[in-house]
């Protein structure tokens, strides 16, 4: 009984190259029941064919020369990613089977393997890929991740234009995997999208389009309502700031998690203002409203049974007559003061008021901000793994073990009462940035102050400036945004 393959085909979220599956009907001779694969199976529709191996199990394939031989020929490991290359006769014309090693047969092993064989895709109309056993959908992700690609004008992108996943029984692991890919897909996009063309109304447009119930305060409402920190920061732009609330309440959920995320759509520093090279990547400063956005719009689809408000507080930092100005002492959502010493540490304004706004009316059993908030985590922790502040011990077990599951890894920081001085202000209840003997713990500084904002309730602050961002096109990721978080928060909310 042949086997149904699972057809990619392109379509653009703002610009994306993803390709999305949907179900084909008869196709190309796939593997036989007896899961032998043929070299009938390499169609002439398909530049490549790809197929799995293990350090102890030999491709099933028919190939011109004994596959072990082959395999002994490379010293090939079945490492993930680890990848040959095979000639094969395709009627008149020269076909080639890639041969994909897959480690371990782990997620994260799969994954990379998904990402290995598609990048060898490059520039190619199609490819065709065997799916290997274990968690598909994990090798689904990194095969798709690994095609996307940011585009505005008529350049065209140089991934491979389709995937056709082969394997039996895999429809539904094959969906949630292009399912999540898409979220993240969508949250690269978001923030890759140039300043330009993005400021916090485009911001609350894109959020209105994710299918569930939204609320957005324009500035004079915030203005009103006493959202001090995101106007402040805002004030200085001609494009006025916005705060976007999205709600997922599916029926008979017991548990409320609160998700804020920053939101700011060019980051200039304000009035502290950056160095050039210090600016050129801030149309990315709000990758962390983006992976809210992201998450909200797939909660539905994945069957997520817990609720859900969203929170962005969008807002854009510049500099003019209007703008905020180092000395200012603002009223943050609830009453607290704040003493700006910096305007470049403006994220922590916005998202006080998202969290403050969210103890004070939303009543959540948790809550989880999400920020490229300070530089200093990325020295700290480099490109690898993203910073976890929490409060609650279980709640940052629960996200540590999420990360590791998902791909994005978390890495446990301090939350030191004893830097909390440092926050201290002569005229105000609190500075923006440290001052005195904690010069140097920015980025626990920066997480302390967020907490004064909780009302003591279980959160967790997740810091992604170093891993909010790709320099190049390696593995899942693509030069500029990463969409990390989205994988994080869906795969805890999805075990909730």
């Amino acid at each position: 009984m042949p086997l149904s393959p699972y057809q990619l085909l392109p379509h653009t979220i703002y610009g994306h190259g993803l390709s999305a599956a949907t179900p084909a009907e008869g196709g190309d001779p796939a593997p036989s029941s007896s899961g032998e694969v043929t070299e009938t199976s390499i169609a002439k529709d398909a530049e490549l064919f790809a197929v799995p191996f293990a350090a102890d199990a030999a491709p099933a394939v028919e190939l011109p020369v004994p596959s072990a031989a082959l395999l002994d020929h490379y010293q090939a490991k079945g490492e993930a990613g680890e990848i040959i290359e095979v000639p094969v006769a395709n009627g008149d014309a020269v076909g080639r089977v890639l041969l994909y090693g897959v480690g371990d047969g782990s997620a994260a092993d799969l994954r990379k393997a998904g990402a290995a064989v598609a990048r060898r895709g490059k520039g190619k109309d199609t490819i065709r890929i065997v799916l290997p056993e274990g968690p598909v959908a994990a090798f689904v992700e990194g095969a798709l991740l690994a095609t996307y690609a940011f585009r505005m004008g008529e350049k065209k992108s140089t991934s491979v234009a389709m995937i056709e996943f082969v394997g039996e029984g895999a429809e539904a692991e094959v969906a949630k995997g292009k399912l999540i890919a898409e979220a993240v897909a969508l949250a690269r996009d978001l923030a890759n999208t140039p300043s330009s063309v993005k400021n916090p109304a485009w911001l609350a447009e894109r959020a209105l389009e994710q299918g569930v119930t939204a609320r957005v305060w324009d500035e004079e409402e915030l203005r009103s309502g006493g959202f001090g920190g995101i106007v402040a920061v805002g004030q200085g732009s001609v494009s006025p700031p916005r705060l976007i609330q999205l709600s997922y309440e599916p029926e008979g959920a017991t548990e409320h998690v609160v998700l804020v995320g920053k939101g700011i759509t060019y980051d200039s520093g304000g009035l502290s203002l950056k160095p050039t090279a210090g600016m050129k990547f801030m149309k990315t400063d709000m990758a962390g409203g983006a992976v809210v956005i992201a998450v909200l719009g797939a909660l539905a689809s994945l069957g997520v049974r817990v609720r859900v408000t969203g929170l962005i507080a969008a807002a854009e930092n510049s500099f003019s007559g209007t703008a905020q100005r180092p000395s200012d002492v603002i009223t943050q959502y609830g009453g607290r003061t704040v003493e700006v010493l910096n305007t470049d540490a403006e994220g922590r304004l916005v998202m006080a008021d998202a969290l403050a706004y969210a103890d004070a009316e939303l009543d959540p059993d948790l809550m989880i901000d999400i920020a490229t908030l300070t530089g200093a985590i990325g020295i700290a922790l480099g490109q690898g793994l993203g910073a976890i502040f929490a409060s609650d011990e279980e709640l940052a077990s629960e996200l540590i073990d999420a990360g590791e599951s998902s791909g994005e890894r978390l890495w446990r920081m301090p939350l030191i009462d004893d830097y909390v001085p440092g926050l201290d202000s002569s005229v105000a209840d609190l500075s923006n940035i440290e001052i005195g003997s904690t010069y140097g713990a920015g980025s626990i500084t920066a997480a302390l102050f967020l907490r004064e904002f909780t009302g003591k309730r279980p959160w967790a602050h997740l810091d992604i400036a170093g891993v909010g961002r790709s320099g190049a096109d390696e593995g899942i990721l693509s030069k500029g945004a990463t969409g990390y978080g989205v994988r994080l928060l869906l795969e805890w909310l999805s075990a909730r």
